[in-house]
């Protein structure tokens, strides 16, 4: 491992005991905000400064066993047990330049969900709906909790647009790298040829600013107009202008939110989707500046770059910025996205440890 690494190793568990000391203190531990930020502070430090303490350990045996090495009595032992030690020392070398790459701090956010039908027509629609239904099962393998800010349908099962707020622990940083254009091929129901039809849809995922209020934002800048609901809601639909729309002026951004029955909170969602993608305008500018520099396949935050394909014919999904086919369409849009989701994360993290390693 290299010297500053474990010069920031050291550091880092330094850190960890005087936070340690501080959560000893009666006189800190009284105040509970103090108490609330230094326990979050030392669950961030901890792991790393336990591994950190495994992989010193790990490399006093070592050394011990290169002593042993020189006894001829000892010598097959020894050796044996020094090839398991190195094997779990860079296993720990591994997770330690894991925890060590520098975090975003928009991971553990909650995140705006947005799928938009592309070309195709009513097949593009349709395979919103799929996505929709998609990311509605993978929220409920993770116990995330959705809330629905806009919706339009188009046709039985599908969808010109949805939009929704999706409420858990690290969702952004688990949904991010699905930003982009997801392409489907298959033929489609009211194809009498069996030909088949390429179709698109795109997906936005936006990190969710924190308690977003009017007092938060220039509201000089932004238009608010109300109109009346449209689709499924009865007679309230028609008689109340409960339906809000905001325009951000400086940029033209246009959100809407009808899915409440209160025209204050559909204000307030639409604040608050408006907030984020303001946000989300700048953090795309800083991810593609970054990309171009180490060249990222994962990181640039793209929307209109093609991602993933989802092939019926040959049964499989393709993300081609890391060039992984899996042969499981039906449970993938079924919500099992965990291998993809997981792969694109470490893909992510392989290309950050390179640029470390080439500093």
């Amino acid at each position: 491992m290299k010297a500053n690494i474990r010069k920031s190793l050291e550091s880092i568990k330094l850190k960890a005991n005087e936070l340690s000391d501080m959560l000893s203190d009666p006189s800190i531990t009284s105040d509970i905000d103090q108490l609330t930020k230094l326990n979050k502070e030392f669950s961030e430090v901890k792991d790393i400064v336990n591994n950190w303490d495994d992989y010193l350990e790990l490399e006093k045996n070592l050394v011990d066993l290169e002593e042993l090495l020189k006894d001829d009595e000892m010598k097959e032992l020894a050796s044996e047990e020094k090839k398991d030690n190195e094997l779990k020392l860079q296993a720990l070398e591994a997770q330690i330049m894991i925890q060590l790459l520098p975090k975003d701090k928009d991971d553990k956010r909650n995140a705006f969900l947005e799928l938009r039908a592309g070309a195709g027509g009513d097949e593009a629609a349709i395979f919103v709906g799929d996505l929709y239904r998609m990311y509605v099962r993978f929220s409920e393998r993770r116990n995330w909790k959705l809330e629905k800010v806009k919706e339009i349908d188009s046709g039985p099962g599908g969808f010109k647009e949805v939009v929704m707020r999706v409420i858990g622990n690290e969702v952004y940083g688990d949904l991010k790298f699905e930003s982009g254009v997801h392409r489907v091929q298959r033929v489609p129901l009211t194809e009498s040829q069996g030909r088949i039809h390429t179709s698109t849809a795109t997906v936005a995922v936006l990190p969710e600013m924190d308690d977003i209020e009017e007092k938060d934002v220039d509201m000089s800048e932004i238009r608010v107009d109300t109109f009346r609901a449209s689709g499924a809601g009865g007679q309230h639909v028609n008689k109340t202008d409960s339906a809000v729309r905001l325009t951000h002026l400086p940029t033209g951004i246009v959100v809407e939110c009808q899915d409440d029955r209160s025209q204050h909170k559909n204000k307030a969602k639409a604040l608050a989707l408006l907030s984020s993608k303001i946000y989300d305008i700048e953090k795309q500018k800083v991810e593609q500046e970054k990309a171009s520099e180490r060249k990222s396949l994962v990181g640039t935050g793209d929307r209109s770059e093609k991602i993933r394909t989802y092939n019926f014919p040959q049964g499989r999904i393709t993300d081609h910025r890391i060039k992984l086919t899996q042969y499981n369409i039906e449970g993938f849009l079924d919500g099992d996205i965990n291998e993809m989701v997981e792969s694109l994360k470490a893909q992510n993290n392989a290309e950050k440890l390179s640029e470390i390693e080439n500093q």
